[in-house]
């Protein structure tokens, strides 16, 4: 079993802005897989799943404000008694420019305060990430990833979101090293 999760802001009010991309990530597989969203109050997030062979993938995303993620990835890993190695992160990075995606582990949060908080939660680095690319920075950050897409962004996050899409289905296939070999560099600009 995997769990796969977006981090974002609940409600209608943040959708489609920078800091729900990797919402949009885990949106966009869910319809790819066309598989259904069930919120779960008492996970704090809303959750699909499907078979990857005989795995079972869960899909999530979280239902807490970003600088909270850590209680809902806490409360998921918990209910489905996975090892931190069984979870992907899947979050928008101000440090990468839009368009770049990097797979990364064991590192620290890089000031993103959802990650901030899954690791004071977690006691730990060790989770796998995807990143998203969101930069360049116009104004404050906390301003900045609030903000939806700007009208010539909005042109390249399909693509981003596809390419993600290529990235999961083959970790799901393959591993999560290979697929960072793989991907790090090739990501669309």
């Amino acid at each position: 079993m995997r769990l796969i999760i977006g981090l974002g802001n609940p409600g209608e009010k943040y959708a489609g802005t920078r800091h729900n991309f990797g919402q949009m990530v885990v949106d966009f597989l869910a319809s790819k897989k066309q598989i259904s969203w069930h919120k779960d109050k008492a996970l704090q997030a809303q959750t699909a799943d499907f078979r990857n062979g005989t795995e079972k993938i869960i899909l999530a995303k979280t239902e807490t404000f970003m600088n909270e993620s850590g209680q809902a990835v806490q409360l998921l890993k918990k209910y489905y008694k996975l090892p931190n190695n069984k979870i992907i992160v899947i979050y928008d990075d101000i440090d990468l420019p839009l368009g770049k995606i990097r797979l990364s582990k064991g590192r620290g949060a890089g000031g993103h305060k959802g990650v901030e908080s899954i690791i004071a939660y977690l006691h730990s680095k060790d989770f796998k990430r995807l990143r998203l690319g969101i930069a360049p920075q116009l104004g404050p950050a906390e301003d900045f990833v609030l903000k939806k897409f700007g009208a010539e962004e909005k042109n390249k996050v399909p693509e981003i979101i596809d390419t993600c899409h290529l990235v999961i289905e083959y970790i799901l296939k393959n591993n999560f090293d290979l697929a960072a070999n793989k991907y790090n560099e090739k990501s669309p600009e």
